[in-house]
């Protein structure tokens, strides 16, 4: 296989990797706000039971943001060891220009990680913050008795 292939792979299938990881908190995301705002606490008449409903979804945003820049990290080290392979391989002269370019290449998927973690870890605290406050909402509402039975 030849290592334009194998870097177009790399390069890709994680870059690809991240933009479907992007699309499925964005989605989660928009499901949960769609939700909230819908909610009716009231109905609830135990709060585990509502808390359960208000924290669906929520832990795979949270993975999500934690471990989109360890995927990016894991695109950027394939790369680098694909760069040394490159260099290795070439035996009369080595271009210093192209190993530059490579290795701007190789970072790109790292940034592309923290693009993915950053928004997600944004999105999943002010999830869980509507969560907590939902939550509060509904102690105010049952010590004020006004929950349906």
């Amino acid at each position: 296989m030849p290592i334009d292939q194998i870097k177009d792979i790399i390069d890709y299938g994680v870059i690809g990797l991240l933009g479907f990881l992007s699309f499925i908190t964005i989605m989660f995301a928009i499901e949960r706000l769609l939700f909230y705002r819908s909610i009716k606490i009231e109905r609830y008449s135990h709060k585990l039971s509502l808390e359960l409903e208000l924290t669906k979804r929520l832990p795979t945003i949270a993975t999500i943001g934690s471990n989109a820049p360890y995927i990016g990290l894991l695109g950027t080290v394939l790369a680098i060891i694909l760069i040394f392979y490159i260099i290795g391989a070439q035996q009369d002269t080595i271009n210093p220009a192209e190993i530059m370019k490579n290795l701007a290449l190789a970072l790109k998927a790292t940034a592309a990680g923290l693009l993915v973690a950053i928004p997600a870890t944004v999105l999943y605290n002010m999830l869980i913050t509507k969560v907590d406050r939902l939550l509060a909402q509904w102690e105010i509402a049952k010590d004020e008795g006004k929950l349906i039975k």
